[in-house]
């Protein structure tokens, strides 16, 4: 657990913990949201991975789910970048 402290010098208590998820187990920190209540849940190690939950639980749920997609869009574009796999832009779609 890790001491941060807000704007207003308040002490929030930051959690950490390590989750598995299908490509590996990586350090997440959680820390309380002040303004809509619950958790926000970051992957340091991976970047892009950020989520929010109203629980804990659901903070662990949904950052699960931010690193798989964080980790599966950069092979994507390293797939792309190396010539495996080539990206189309979306069609425009009449309204």
């Amino acid at each position: 657990m890790r001491l941060c402290y807000t704007k207003s010098m308040n002490r929030v208590a930051q959690k950490s913990a390590d989750i598995k998820t299908k490509y590996g187990t990586f350090r997440c920190v959680f820390a309380p949201e002040r303004d809509m209540g619950g958790y926000v849940a970051t992957a340091p190690t991976v970047r892009g991975a950020i989520s929010w939950g109203k629980t804990l639980a659901d903070a662990k749920r949904y950052v699960v789910e931010a690193i798989e997609v964080a980790v599966e869009g950069d092979a994507v574009i390293m797939a792309h970048k190396a010539g495996y796999i080539a990206l189309r832009r979306p069609s425009r779609v009449a309204a």
